[in-house]
Parts: structure tokens; sequence; C-alpha cells
């Protein structure tokens, strides 16, 4: 049995064929799904979808995109829902500083540069950049304090924010662990998360062609030590590149690091479900 243990199935992607979806996953042996939280509005339809299929279970959170939109209570409306018996951890909760309202601010100067004319306010984007650095922040360790609270571990979005991420994580270490879903490191930086106890999660980059860093993590790391997901509907793996992303495609993924490895299908599938199911609050 495989796991798919990062899936956005609520999304709108999803809404013609849904059901066939979920048919075809469990049909690949993709035994468990795990449907993410991203606000308080998926992370209710995560709820929902795991009430609805026994092989759904869901996470509860608020990505670092959505803190700006979340309102003051998001934490407190969270908690309300976290006795669910179908609730597998926290998150994706984290911290992302890859659209900041600098980089925004770039772009449009480098136009009006192209141009011939500047780009007027751009020395307030550090302030913004702060507020929302701080938002992201606060929304962040309020999500590690309800994990710790309710006894979950947390999945973990980090993008362009490796320091400030491990920093945040720190002071939580051997009360909880995360999972690095949709890990783009290299091997220097997965060991260092494996160090501090925590796990990385493998997508469909795993396959690309271009993705000699991300394969040469898959061969090295422990097995017991990462997942397979597929962050469905993206990233979806060869030969299906470009598609819609979906469950199914979680073989694709394991196969692609079963061969990697030079293990067969059922070595993967074995030791991503037992560290999966070691790591998720599987009732």
């Amino acid at each position: 049995m495989l796991i798919d243990t990062h899936t956005h199935l609520d999304f709108s992607d999803f809404d013609p064929d849904r059901e066939s979806v979920i048919r075809r996953a469990v049909e690949a042996g993709v035994g468990r799904i795990i449907a993410i939280g991203t606000n308080l509005q998926t992370s209710r339809a995560a709820l929902q979808l795991a009430e609805r299929h026994a092989e759904i279970y869901a996470t509860i959170g608020i990505h670092p995109n959505e803190v700006m939109e979340s309102p003051d209570d998001a934490i407190s409306q969270l908690e309300q829902m976290a006795n669910h018996p179908k609730i597998a951890a926290i998150g994706e909760c984290g911290l992302d500083y890859h659209s900041l309202p600098s980089s925004r601010k770039a772009t449009f100067a480098n136009l009006t540069a192209a141009i011939g004319s500047t780009s007027p306010g751009t020395e307030s984007s550090v302030l913004a950049d702060a507020d929302v650095k701080n938002r992201q922040a606060i929304f962040f360790q309020e999500q590690l304090d309800l994990a710790v609270r309710i006894g979950c571990n947390v999945v973990i979005h980090q993008r362009d924010s490796w320091a400030d991420t491990l920093n945040a994580l720190r002071p939580y270490t051997g009360r909880l662990r995360g999972v690095f879903h949709c890990f783009s490191g290299d091997t220097e930086q997965a060991c260092h998360i494996l160090e501090l106890g925590h796990a990385i999660s493998f997508t469909g980059i795993v396959t690309f062609k271009n993705a000699g860093t991300i394969q040469e993590v898959a061969k090295r790391v422990p097995l017991g030590s990462f997942f397979v997901e597929t962050d469905c509907p993206y990233l979806a793996p060869e030969p299906d590149r470009g598609k819609r992303c979906e469950p199914a495609h979680t073989r694709q993924v394991a196969e692609k690091i079963a061969a990697l490895r030079s293990l067969s299908l059922q070595e993967i599938s074995r030791a991503t479900t037992e560290a999966a199911e070691k790591f998720f609050r599987f009732r």
C-alpha cells in the first residue's frame, strides 16, 4: 500500500470527477490519501472529504500565503476542529518569502526602468515585507503550539525561508515533528532536517529529467525518513508532466525512487507507508 501524504482534492480542479479520481488512486494501490488544509475554508473541506471517504484523512492549517487574508482568531477556529477523529496533522503551515511585496514591486520597477521611468513607493516595500513576515511567523508559531497541545505533528511549507523556518522549529525539538513537504533542497539540507528529528516528502519533481539534485537526495536519505506525495493537482510526474496531477500518480513517484535506489516498488511502498503511519495520527 502507498500513502499520498499531501493532496488538495478539495480544489475546483477535481470538481468534474472527484469520485473517479479517488477510485483510480485506490486501484493504483494508494490506500490512504491526506487532504491538506490551507485556510479555514479548505480545512473544513478536507474534513468533509475525510468524513465521506474511509481512505481519506485531513489536516487543518493556515498556509503562509493565506495569513494576510485569515482572521486573527483563525487558530482558535482551527482548535475547534481539532477533535475531529480523522485529523492526521496540523498544516500546511510555515514560512514563504518567495512572493513578498518587494518581489512584486521589483518586477514593476524593472519594467518601468526599461521604459525610462521610475517606480514610486518602492521604499515602502521593506515595511510591507516585514509586516507579511511577522504575520507568517505568528501564525506558524501558533500552529506549532496547537500541534503540541493536541499531540499532532505538522506539515511544513518552506520556500525561500530556510533559516527562519529552522529557527522557528528549534524550540519545539522533541515536542513535535514536521515533514518538509515537496522537499526541493539538497542532500546537506535534507540531512540537517533529519538530524533535527523531522522528515521530508518527495513529489513528482523527483521524476523530472532536470531534477538531479532531488534525485540524489532520494538516493541517499535513509529509508524511514521520507514519505511520498503528489501535491495534486500540481506537479504531475513524468510522463504526465504538465497535466493535472492526482493521487494515483503517487505510484509513479514511488517507482522512480525505487529505481534510483535499486529497490523494488514493494520495498519503497512498505518503507514510506510505515514512516507515514508513525508520523501521522491515523485513528
